[in-house]
């Protein structure tokens, strides 16, 4: 066999843990890696997106390689894999351990861990395929069950480049015997496995070259996937190949270098070493590990072609350090170590040495056990004791470094009994109890503490209060001046302790509840007898004093003790009439003071007020009004003024009248006498009464305005005048110099028609039938008089006003509530609508509208009519006038309106396109391009499935209109409306169109078996009856670049096609026919091609790179849909169009 690696033209050929053979082929940089998947079998890869995916059988994934290295295999726990090489196709077999197959079939407790992620770099395409026609089963793999195949174990990872050997004494003698295989088939398979595997080992043995000693795999290789390490270069002897290079190339000129290039496992980032050497020495590489070598040559700068890899893995040795010895579980007396497998750096582990030091503490260790398992139990031991252990592993290399050594404790015995509870301070409801914490034990683990607690006079026993590791606790919610009795129990993992003495404490007494002050409380307007009542709970303990308090803030922001004995009554003293007070009393005893009682709020009586200040006069008296202000009582009588009463006296008055009572503290005194002295007094009153009068007051009055005149008369000369006279009032001792004539629609909205000396005032521009107030006020040098009473005057009545707002009625309001003995038509009819005119006084009559040439139409009094009988499609210019009894008013403002033109009749319907789902129509003659401004439009109906009614498929200008989403073979009714801004048209008469049957659907892709080289057998899926109509499939072929011949023509689903030429490329496709009732049948899609590919002969199998051992030959050619040519053309036109508008803008605009 070859010594190299082989050339990238070579088959690989790899076998999963469910029988699947990969197999791998090469183009240019990439290699490509096939992994079949067998029927019932699975494959477990990892997507690009980092997500796991498992694929099952029949499949075809191929793995892409951009550095040429073959992917890392999964594999299971209980399986290895075995190198065999056979006619240049090397195989990797995984196949079931002999001693790890179990005997039963039993579920794996764990589910499959994700790969590594180191592998992002072979990219899955999974292709579902056939089963191959030679597959390669492993022994015992099949009889499996799904729950197998898929558990792949990350920590051992397979490829081509596996060159470590494996021991033939691998297999104990004492271990369970290898499953048995499934078939005859697989056992010889198995046998030759074996086979082939000890002459490989024994050879390995006998000191064979290392190129022989690369295709036997370690029997727990190691796959580095990190970064190289750094290699040392050193001049000396090195391997014999070296040797031969050496004196192969002793004939070349002096001046060169070599270029040795090294890389480790898959890792696609090569280490190189430079110099002028034959030989060189690698440091620092990783034992039982996979590297691959070449040598290039370079002379005055000019570089040679690299020389062929080759592949060395280096030697096993012993184990790394393991991890320390954790404790799994434990007694007082013993502990349970567990431990986890070292990296084996290429030999089995078989037995680990676990030492310790006896619990002695002088770290001196002893051997306590030497065997293979990973766990172990230490007996006869301590409790609560330290015992230091430490962990070596060993395999066919030696002995590991020993692990760090860790510290373990055994359990120690329960704690001793605690001492007593004792009190730290107790109240009326709560005792605070602590107690002495026991001594730690030497592990350091916790120990808790619970206190029970027992009521006296319960009989319940001792209660739990308390469990923690805390040495206090406040016992609360308890019972005031009563025992408890407590005690305490210490414990830990390992138990409780004996219960501690019982500690006896009571609880205080409470403080007594709020009394209350009695409701017998005399009042009086300076003192009030106060009495208490007794509180009803004395919270344990007798009442020794009483405390009374009393406060004037109504707040109680602050109070003033009154009070403090035993009694239960009190009077107090010095208090202020209509003062609220508050008062509240609270009590002591030995349990402490008990909370305030509630407020009782308490008033003294109130006496009527004292004498008020006498008024004074505000600012300068004026002719009729005085403004008083006065302040209020110096003494209030305990209560609030509530009113002020003012007495005036004046003129010839001989006795005082009330003009004011109330609570302001002025107050304008009108409807005096210019001129006249008057004199006020006042006096106020609170809730008891009214107080003395004040002293007396006096004012005089000064000149005032004239009087208020007397109403105006007013007279009316016509519809639109009226004139307005009055008289002069009296002036108060000063002549009236100017008269104010105001007059208004309403009373509230007057304004000054007349200023002046006049006593008369004509108005003009009123309005007919209308209301109109008028008042006057005279004004002399003093001021301006009050106005005279208001006059109302009514206009006589007059023809009503021009009309106003005409214009034409909407369709939908002529329409809507006319009935169907008057229809309306708008091609000959106007609706016309106006706002009725002011009558003027008068009830407007009717109504004349004026058309101009025609006679003038007299209505009724409405505001709406509708003129008939007139011209399509003429203007008309329309004028109204309202009359009443009195005569007509003038025309209206003249507006222009014009009918509409008629409405169209219904076009001729047809069919122009139809098939199974749907039918296109047209009607009438026009554009294809419309507007829906359009005057002239369509409105296209069918009728539904119960034949009631029609509902409405299309509305709008167009000419056209497809109907889809219809049943194959059915008859549809159809009928069409036109209609314009004139109304809507009659509907034309029902057109009736059938549909066609549709067609059958694209069968699935047939399949190709060859059976011979000659004969291929083609079968296809059937598809079913369409609405009773039967199937039958057409069966086409073709011959290289020839037509499509059809072959078979039947019911059948499969076809025998003979007389095949074996080195000719054969095309098949199928199509499926509809036999209807009525003839013709209906042919459908033909289905996407399958190629039989031609067989090639073994020489040029055995010469041609990268072809595919047990490969099928039957592939499909798939072709692009026609949503998928739109896109494509759709992708092709925007980057087009992407690319010329950067041209645009890089060259036109800037």
């Amino acid at each position: 066999s070859d010594s190299h690696t082989p050339l990238l033209g070579c088959t690989y050929l790899f076998t999963t843990p469910g029988g699947s053979p990969i197999c791998t082929s090469s183009f240019m940089s990439f290699q490509v890696i096939l992994v079949q998947v067998n029927p019932g079998e699975a494959f477990t890869i990892q997507r690009e997106d980092g997500q796991c995916q498992c694929i099952t059988g029949p499949a075809q994934v191929p793995m892409m390689s951009p550095n040429g290295s073959v992917p890392p295999i999964y594999v299971p726990t209980g399986y290895i894999s075995q190198v065999i090489e056979e006619n240049g196709v090397r195989r990797v077999l995984v196949i079931p351990q002999p001693e790890l197959i179990p005997g039963g079939h039993s579920p794996l407790p764990h589910p499959p861990p994700p790969p590594p992620p180191h592998l992002p770099a072979f990219v899955p395409h999974p292709v579902m395929m056939h089963p191959p026609p030679h597959p390669i089963y492993s022994g015992g793999a099949g009889d499996l069950g799904s729950q197998y195949i898929s558990q792949y174990h990350t920590g051992h990872i397979f490829s081509d480049t596996s060159v470590s050997s494996c021991p033939t004494d691998s297999y104990s003698p004492h271990r369970r015997p290898p499953f048995a295989p499934r078939d005859e088939r697989a056992g010889k398979t198995y046998s030759r496995l074996q086979r082939k595997l000890k002459e490989r080992q024994a050879g390995g043995g006998a000191g064979s070259p290392p190129t022989d000693q690369a295709r036997s795999p370690p029997l727990s290789p190691r796959k580095d996937h990190s970064s190289p390490a750094p290699l040392e270069v050193q001049n000396g002897l090195g391997s014999e190949e070296a040797e031969q290079e050496e004196g192969q190339g002793s004939d070349t000129e002096a001046e060169r270098a070599k270029l040795v290039g090294v890389m480790r496992g898959n890792n696609s980032m090569p280490s190189f070493i430079s110099g002028e050497e034959l030989n060189a020495t690698l440091d620092d590489l990783r034992p039982a590990t996979d590297y691959s070598a070449r040598v290039q040559a370079t002379c005055r700068h000019v570089q040679g072609s690299p020389s062929e890899p080759v592949n060395f893995t280096t030697l096993s040795c012993e184990p790394d350090p393991p991890s320390a010895p954790w404790k799994a579980g434990g007694t007082k007396t013993s502990l349970v170590l567990q431990w986890k497998a070292p990296c084996d750096n290429g030999s089995k582990i078989h037995n680990y040495l676990l030492q310790w030091d006896e619990g002695k503490g002088t770290g001196e260790f002893e051997q306590c056990y030497y065997g293979p398992q990973k766990q172990y139990r230490v007996t006869k031991l301590s409790p609560a004791s330290k015992y230091c252990f430490r962990l070596a592993a060993k395999n066919d290399m030696g002995v590991s470094g020993f692990s760090e050594a860790v510290d373990l404790f055994t359990s120690e015995g329960v704690p001793a009994t605690p001492l007593c509870a004792e009190l730290v301070k107790a109240g009326h409801n709560w005792l605070h109890l602590q107690w002495q914490r026991s001594a730690a034990p030497p592990s350091g683990d916790s120990i808790f503490y619970i206190l029970e607690m027992e009521e006296e006079g319960m009989g319940c026993g001792f209660k739990k209060c308390y469990d923690g590791y805390k040495t206090s606790h406040t016992a609360k919610n308890l019972q005031r001046c009563t025992k408890y009795k407590f005690r305490v129990v210490a414990y830990n993992a390992e138990g409780k302790s004996n219960p501690s003495q019982v500690s006896e404490f009571s609880t205080c007494p409470d403080s007594p509840s709020c009394p209350r002050v009695g409701s017998k409380t005399a009042i009086m307007s300076d003192n009030l007898f106060s009495f208490e009542e007794s509180p009803n709970d004395d919270g344990g303990s007798e009442v020794t004093k009483y405390v009374l308090e009393i406060s004037e803030d109504m707040n109680g922001a602050s109070w003033e003790q009154v009070y403090c004995g035993s009694d239960m009554e009190h009077s107090c003293e010095g208090l202020r009439p209509g003062v609220t007070y508050l008062t509240r009393v609270y009590c002591i005893s030995e349990g402490g003071q008990s909370p305030q009682s509630e407020t009782l709020q308490i008033q003294t009586p109130i006496v009527p007020p004292g004498p008020c200040q006498h008024p004074r006069v505000v600012g300068r008296p004026k002719a009729r009004e005085v403004l008083l202000r006065w302040g209020p009582p110096y003494v209030d009588g305990g209560g609030a003024v509530t009113l002020y009463s003012l007495e005036m006296k004046g003129g010839h008055e001989e006795v005082h009248r009330e003009v004011y009572q109330g609570p302001d503290l002025d107050c304008t005194i009108s409807n005096l006498l210019p001129g006249t002295s008057y004199s006020f007094r006042l006096r106020a009153a609170n809730k008891a009464g009214y107080g003395p009068f004040s002293d007396y007051c006096e004012v005089t009055t000064c000149p005032g305005a004239p009087e208020p005149c007397r109403p105006p008369h007013v007279v009316c000369r016509s519809p639109t005048c009226a004139l307005v006279s009055w008289e002069t009032p009296p002036s108060n001792g000063t002549p009236v110099s100017e008269f104010r004539l105001e007059w208004g629609v309403t009373e509230t909205t007057v304004q000054t028609c007349y200023s002046g000396p006049g006593l008369s005032h004509e108005i003009r521009g009123l309005l007919p039938a209308t209301s109109y107030f008028f008042r006057v006020q005279a004004v002399n040098a003093v001021g301006v008089g009050p106005f005279s009473e208001v006059v109302l005057c009514q206009t006589p009545c007059s023809v009503p006003a021009a009309v106003a707002g005409v214009q034409a009625l909407e369709d939908e309001e002529l329409t809507a509530g006319r009935g169907s003995d008057a229809p309306y038509c708008p091609s000959t009819c106007l609706g016309l609508q106006w706002e009725a005119p002011c009558d003027h006084g008068a009830e407007i009559t009717s109504y004349l509208i004026d058309l101009g040439e025609r006679q003038p139409i007299p209505v009724g009094p409405v505001t709406r009519y509708v003129i008939q009988h007139l011209q399509p499609d003429t203007t008309y210019r329309i004028r109204i006038q309202a009359l009443n009894s009195l005569g007509a008013g003038p025309f209206s403002p003249m507006v222009k309106m014009r009918t509409k033109p008629r409405p169209p009749q219904p076009p001729r319907l047809e069919c122009t396109a139809f098939s199974h789902q749907t039918l296109r129509l047209k009607w009438g003659e026009g554009s294809i391009r419309t507007s829906p401004s359009d005057p002239l439009q369509y409105q296209l109906q069918m009728e539904d499935k119960s034949g009631r009614r029609f509902v409405c498929l299309y509305r709008g200008p167009c000419h056209t209109h497809k109907v889809q989403r219809l049943v194959e073979s059915t008859a549809y009714s159809f009928r069409i409306q036109a209609f314009n801004e004139g109304g809507e048209g009659p509907f034309s008469d029902v057109y009736t169109f059938s549909t066609l049957c549709s067609p059958p659907p694209a069968p699935k892709a047939p399949r190709l078996e060859r059976l011979n080289d000659h004969t291929c057998e083609v079968t296809w899926e059937s598809t079913p009856p369409m609405k009773g109509d039967p199937i039958i499939y057409s069966l086409q072929c073709m011959t290289g670049n020839t037509d499509f011949k059809q072959i078979y023509k039947g019911s059948a689903t499969s076809y025998q096609a003979s007389s095949l030429q074996p080195s000719n490329e054969y095309r098949f496709r199928l199509g499926a026919i509809r036999q209807c009732a009525t003839p013709p049948d209906l042919p459908g899609p033909y289905s996407t091609t399958v190629t039989l590919l031609p067989q090639r002969s073994e020489a040029a199998a055995a010469l041609g790179g990268g072809a595919v051992g047990g490969t099928k030959a039957v592939r499909t050619s798939v072709s692009l849909t026609d949503e998928q040519c739109a896109a494509l053309i759709l992708v092709v036109f925007a980057v087009t169009s992407i690319l010329i508008a950067f041209v645009i803008q890089y060259f036109v605009i800037k």
